[in-house]
């Protein structure tokens, strides 16, 4: 992918997330954790390498499904991040990505509980490869999978806590391939 197609490429991600935020409440009456989302996140791994991410979320719409005594949901994760790590040639670098991830969310207690766990894998795309003086991914196309413990917060659960752990690599598509593992904090916002 070159990086004119990148760009535009993320174009599209904030265009999508800005039109998540413009849209008018009573569109999205089904309750917050059955609508759109925007959230901040902060990730760090190991040996220096942080990120920020901005995302979104869509529900997937009348989708749910009982399992273990839970109510068992899914949205999709859409999302830009920007990774800052130490560089090969000293001093700071970074490379931005988005991405899209399909992610399942488990509410125990037929979907009443407060708290879930989620889990995803998705894929995404940096403007260049992570190569830090430890790692080097020899691709920009990547998958991302995470496992979260989360809690929805508010009269009307609209807002999310997650602390999730994530981990980044190319599935053994190409050598080498290393992977990085995140911890990540989440606060989502369901409007």
């Amino acid at each position: 992918m070159n990086n004119k197609l990148f760009h535009a490429a993320s174009l599209s991600v904030l265009l999508a997330l800005g039109t998540l935020a413009a849209l008018p409440r009573a569109a999205l009456a089904q309750g917050a954790q059955a609508s759109p989302s925007i959230y901040l996140q902060g990730s760090e791994a190991r040996r220096g390498t942080d990120a920020i991410t901005l995302g979104g979320t869509l529900p997937w719409k009348d989708w749910q499904r009982p399992l273990w005594g839970g109510q068992l949901t899914g949205y999709w994760d859409v999302y830009a991040s920007r990774w800052t790590f130490d560089g090969v040639a000293g001093g700071r670098a970074h490379t931005t990505l988005i991405g899209v991830t399909p992610t399942l969310r488990l509410r125990m207690d037929e979907g009443r509980s407060a708290w879930f766990w989620e889990g995803g894998i998705g894929l995404t795309v940096a403007d260049k490869r992570y190569v830090t003086p430890e790692r080097t991914f020899s691709t920009r196309a990547n998958f991302a999978s995470h496992l979260g413990l989360g809690v929805s917060l508010g009269e009307q659960r609209q807002h999310d806590i997650v602390l999730r752990v994530q981990h980044v690599s190319n599935a053994g598509l190409k050598k080498p391939n290393p992977g990085e593992n995140f911890a990540q904090l989440r606060y989502g916002y369901h409007f």
